[in-house]
C-alpha cells in the first residue's frame, strides 16, 4: 500500500546514544497540514524467557526510571541495529541473571508503540540452563526471582 502521508520537514530537537526525537511537519491522509512526533531507537529490544527443566522461569526486578516504579520483567536488553539479536540475548541473559542456556528459539518479533516509535523487538525462549555469575551493568541494581512459568504469565 502506498504511503498516504507527505512529509514536508523534519527537525531533530534531541538526540542521545539510544534515541533520536524527530518533529515532522506533514500533510495527513485527509490532505490537511499537521505534525507528527517520532522517537527513533538506535537499538532493537531483546527479551528472553528462560525456562528450566522444572518449568520455572526467571524474572528480573529493578526500578524503572521512566515508569517511576519497581518492575518485575523478563531479562531484556538493547541490541545495536546491525548486531546479532541472538548474541545479544545470550549476553543479556548471562549479564542480568547469570544464566547460560544451551537451547535457543526465537518465539516472536514485535513493534512497540508503533504509532510514535520505530522500536522493534525480538523475544527468545532459552532452555538447557546452568547458573553462573551475573554481570550487571553499573546502571542496573537487579533482583532475581525464580517462579513457575504459569505464575509469571499470571503476573
Amino acid at each position: 500500500m502506498e504511503n498516504p502521508w507527505t512529509t514536508n520537514t523534519v527537525t531533530i530537537p534531541y538526540e542521545n546514544p539510544w534515541i533520536r526525537v524527530e518533529h515532522h511537519e506533514v500533510i495527513n491522509p485527509s490532505g490537511n497540514p499537521g505534525i507528527y512526533g517520532l522517537v527513533k531507537f538506535k537499538n532493537h529490544a531483546i527479551g528472553i524467557v528462560p525456562v528450566d527443566e522444572e518449568g520455572n522461569t526467571y524474572l528480573v526486578g529493578q526500578y524503572r526510571y521512566a515508569l517511576d516504579s519497581y518492575e518485575w520483567e523478563i531479562p531484556e536488553g538493547g541490541c545495536p541495529v546491525g548486531s546479532d539479536p541472538l548474541a545479544t540475548a545470550q549476553r543479556e541473559l548471562k549479564e542480568e541473571t547469570g544464566l547460560v542456556a544451551t537451547e535457543w528459539r526465537q518465539i516472536m518479533e514485535f513493534h512497540l508503540s508503533n504509532s510514535v516509535t520505530n522500536e522493534y523487538g525480538v523475544a527468545y525462549l532459552a532452555k538447557g540452563l546452568r547458573q553462573e555469575e551475573a554481570e550487571p551493568e553499573d546502571t542496573e541494581e537487579l533482583q532475581l526471582l525464580r517462579l513457575p512459568l504459569e505464575e509469571a504469565i499470571a503476573m
